[in-house]
Parts: structure tokens; C-alpha cells; sequence
């Protein structure tokens, strides 16, 4: 009689996400130093318009950035491969950030939990991106900056 091979179900995406929110929300929310009330209470009211007003002053940059760079893109290979990867990389994490901060605006400014995932996706997202190019100071200092702040102000997100 053969043993069967190991049949457990790998976990999948949603629920590896799931777990890694918890352990953050443990870490970052639960046993970090809290930030006053008022503070939260600032950043949870002023942020929307905050991503509002960087995302409108940024609007010509990056359709610059989006437009001149699908023109330069095959010749940013010439610095080398790593040049050539970091620069997609770069543009693709740009638009999907950008995608995901414009979906979660409106939830936003009504205080959704889905709109604070979306953003929560977005610092993610950034931090892989940070991972991949080898910009450890960003991937550390900057991607942890955010995680805190996103999950001392999480229980404002209905």
C-alpha cells in the first residue's frame, strides 16, 4: 500500500495576506508605541486631501514620466540589465500604486476599510518594488514609516 504524498492545500494569496496583516497589526498596532488620539484623528481627516493635492500636482510629472518613458524604454537596456529592469519595475509599481490611491480616494474621505486596504496594497506594493531594485533604506526605513502610520490609524476604517 503507497502512502499518499503530502496532501495538504498550500495556502493561497488571500490567505497568506490575511496573515501577514495580522502579524503587522500585532506588531505595528498592538505593541508599538500608540500615537495620541488627536494625531490619529488628524491623519485619518487630513490624508485624503493630502493623496488629493499630491496626486493633482503630480498629474503632469508622471504622465511625463509615463509618456517619455514607453519612448526611452528600450533604450534604458543599453545601461545594462539591471538598469533596463529597474526602470520597468519602476514605471509598473508607479502605475499600480497610482491606480490603487485613486480607487481608495473617495473611501477615503468616508473612512472605508476597503479603501484602507487599498492603500495598505499600495505600500505593499511599493516595498516589493523596494525589495527587487535592492533600495534597502526604502524598503526598511520608508515601507515601515508607512505600515505604522497605516496601522495606528487602521481602527478609524469602517
Amino acid at each position: 500500500m503507497a502512502k499518499e504524498a503530502n496532501t495538504a492545500k498550500p495556502a493561497d494569496f488571500k490567505t497568506n495576506m490575511n496573515q501577514l496583516e495580522k502579524v503587522l497589526d500585532l506588531y505595528l498596532r498592538q505593541k508599538a508605541p500608540a500615537l495620541p488620539k488627536n494625531i490619529k484623528e488628524i491623519i485619518v481627516k487630513f490624508s485624503p486631501y493630502i493623496i488629493l493635492i499630491m496626486l493633482i500636482i503630480s498629474l503632469p510629472a508622471i504622465l511625463a514620466v509615463l509618456g517619455i518613458g514607453t519612448l526611452l524604454t528600450p533604450f534604458s537596456y543599453l545601461g545594462g540589465i539591471h538598469y533596463g529592469f529597474s526602470y520597468i519595475l519602476g514605471l509598473l509599481v508607479l502605475a499600480a500604486s497610482l491606480v490603487l490611491e485613486v480607487i481608495a480616494l473617495p473611501g477615503l474621505f468616508k473612512q472605508k476599510k476597503q479603501a484602507w486596504s487599498l492603500v495598505y496594497y499600495s505600500t505593499l506594493i511599493n516595498a516589493v518594488h523596494s525589495l527587487l531594485i535592492f533600495n534597502l533604506g526604502s524598503l526598511i526605513i520608508g515601507t515601515l514609516i508607512s505600515l505604522y502610520i497605516l496601522f495606528q490609524i487602521k481602527e478609524y476604517y469602517k
